[in-house]
């Protein structure tokens, strides 16, 4: 990511599934952002999901690779690439 690029939330889901396609972005040289809300963890509950951000500049080459892991796993997610 450079410095002063947009970033857009791709993907929100359970820690398996969202590092199982940071692997797969990073493996094709996107750099991701993976934010957790922490504050649940205050009130001993687990987070309802995990965010995966890139950077604007990168989605034209995320996109094919955020459908298809999506496609390939349907039912389990919900919160897709707008």
């Amino acid at each position: 990511m450079k410095k002063g690029d947009k970033l857009i939330k791709v993907f929100a889901g359970n820690e398996p599934s969202v590092f199982l396609l940071r692997e797969k972005l990073e493996d094709i040289g996107i750099s991701v952002l993976v934010k957790n809300d922490s504050s649940s963890a205050f009130l001993l509950t687990v987070p309802v999901a995990i965010e995966l951000f890139i950077s604007e500049s990168d989605l034209e080459q995320a996109e094919p690779i955020i459908r298809e892991f999506i496609l390939n796993n349907q039912g389990f997610y919900h919160d897709r690439i707008k």
